[in-house]
């Protein structure tokens, strides 16, 4: 019996630009995106990104996009908010001059989504941070959280 619930698996292709992701030689900032796909109970990539800065890729994450809808303010789904999962890789500058090159998994968990979509994520999660071999796992609640401050002081945990 495995540790923990697992809703979705991983896209086979997901999987594979993961490992591509975790070797790369590139210096500068990268992301991937990656989302639950309902039907296919799949965890997939969304989107990639090079040369992002964390202020740039808290933009890209859905809380910043809310979907427009054709029901009234206040209706369920008028200002839908979505999970995501993100693995990044950024240029980290250590006190002492050192420059390291760590990958984060941050889980995007915004305050308004809806319970199923709360379970296959969370569900999914400890899954991904497995296939991708991580162990920097961070969460935010608000994309605002998203900072280089933020980020940083996150990192200077594990010097």
């Amino acid at each position: 019996m495995s540790d923990s619930l697992v809703v979705c698996e991983v896209d086979p292709e997901l999987k594979e630009k993961l490992r591509k992701f975790r070797f790369r030689k590139e210096t500068n900032n990268a992301a991937i995106i990656m989302k639950v796909d309902k039907d296919r109970q799949m965890v997939v990539l969304e989107d990639e990104f090079q040369n992002v800065s964390p202020e740039e890729l808290k933009l890209e994450l859905p809380e910043r996009q809310p979907r427009v809808s054709l029901c009234s303010p206040g209706c369920p789904g008028a200002h839908s908010v979505d999970q995501r999962f993100v693995v990044y890789s950024y240029k980290y500058v250590h006190d002492d001059g050192r420059v390291s090159y760590p990958l984060c998994f941050i889980f995007s968990s915004p305050v308004g989504c809806k319970p199923e979509q709360q379970m296959m994520y969370a569900g999914s999660k400890n899954r991904l941070v497995q296939t991708a071999e991580l162990t920097k796992v961070f969460e935010i609640r608000t994309t605002d959280d998203l900072t280089e401050t933020w980020l940083k002081e996150k990192l200077a945990f594990f010097r």
